[in-house]
């Protein structure tokens, strides 16, 4: 039992792991507390799920004759319709007039042909999705990861660039507003109903001993993560930008003087947390298959803990945060109630804040007065 909720902290952790880096490198540049990043991190969901509809949905369906209505409903809601044809007739013939059906004395036999003809399209569609799922689930992970990061900068430019001066509470409020901007926005938008994110990968499970699982999903949200966070370590420590990054960092002012453009740092650094939580939302939509535009209130919230768990600011302090967070919310519903996974995120909060309010990593600054 100690095992199984382990291995699923872990993979819940991970996630968290990589939407708290955007907290904790957005505080270790500006010193600020960026409470709409969970809702960058939904908007990385959906820019992932558009992207899969508006170019493989649509794209093959042009491509093999398919009604794009009929392609949408197939896999968006992923009906098995190709593997039913009485549900595909029936849905051809309630929306005949769509589809160029003229209701006449032929029209049985009209519905029955367009039923074979969109069926063989639909299956030609899945063959082709299922035999290059891989390639199609790399290439959502980066688009949604650079578009994301594309979002991060603009939203920096827009909202906090011209508060860089402002009091710390100008900041808070900003960035709270923003975060119910972009809430409502992704309701307009995208719609208040959950939608189905597209399942590329059969979730698989595997068994590590008779009472022991591991799902394939859990197992490439870990590998995953794990590639995403070397890669942050190499730029922040081994290439020149990063150094940068550390040097705006330690004293913002002094970096300036050196000739360091601290502007296309600071937005670099929002585009690389946006993009990391672009890759967290789509791990997140595989691995649970449901999004929707409040999806990021939570995350959002229990990854600032594991942000300041770890000590704000500390890149390892952000890892570990999240999956001493993950691991913790698993054991909470393994051994007590899932009602309570909420809850730990707060009182994981209290108790750092009595306890050590720098984290586990964090250093205790004293403030000139």
């Amino acid at each position: 039992m100690f095992i199984q909720q382990l291995i699923n902290g872990l993979s819940l952790g991970s996630i968290y792991a990589l939407i708290a880096l955007g907290y904790t490198m957005v505080y270790g540049i500006l010193k600020l507390i960026n409470f709409a990043h969970g809702e960058i991190y939904m908007i990385g969901t959906y820019i992932g799920y558009y992207f899969f509809r508006m170019t493989f949905v649509l794209g093959l369906a042009k491509k093999y004759a398919v009604n794009s209505k009929i392609a949408v409903n197939f896999l968006d809601k992923q009906e098995i319709i190709s593997q039913n044809p009485k549900l595909l007739m029936k849905y051809i013939a309630n929306n005949f007039n769509e589809f160029g059906i003229i209701k006449d004395s032929n029209f049985r036999k009209s519905i029955t042909n367009v039923a074979v003809e969109q069926a063989k399209g639909l299956k030609h569609m899945s063959e082709f999705i299922n035999s290059n799922s891989i390639i199609i689930f790399l290439l959502l992970l980066i688009v949604s990861m650079f578009l994301t990061a594309l979002v991060g900068i603009i939203i920096e430019k827009l909202a906090y660039k011209p508060l860089r001066n402002a009091s710390r509470i100008s900041v808070l409020l900003t960035a709270l507003g923003v975060s119910i901007f972009i809430q409502n926005a992704g309701i307009k938008i995208f719609g208040g109903d959950p939608k189905a994110f597209p399942q590329l990968i059969p979730s698989k499970f595997y068994n590590i001993t008779d009472n022991i699982l591991i799902s394939n999903h859990q197992i490439i949200i870990i590998f995953v993560s794990i590639i995403l966070m070397i890669l942050l370590e190499i730029i922040v420590h081994y290439t020149k930008v990063g150094k940068a990054m550390r040097a705006v960092s330690f004293d913002k002012s002094t970096a300036e003087l050196m000739g360091i453009d601290v502007n296309k740092i600071i937005s670099f650094t929002f585009a690389i947390g946006s993009a990391l939580a672009a890759a967290a939302g789509i791990l997140i939509g595989m691995r649970f298959n449901k999004i929707d535009p409040l999806m990021g209130m939570m995350p959002g919230i229990k990854a600032f803990v594991a942000a300041v768990l770890g000590g704000i600011g500390s890149i390892p302090g952000a890892v570990i945060g999240g999956l001493i967070m993950g691991i913790s919310e698993s054991l909470v519903v393994g051994y007590i109630s899932s009602t309570y996974r909420d809850a730990i995120a707060f009182a994981i909060l209290i108790v750092i804040l009595l306890i050590k309010p720098s984290g586990i990593f964090g250093k205790n600054v004293k403030e000139k007065v």
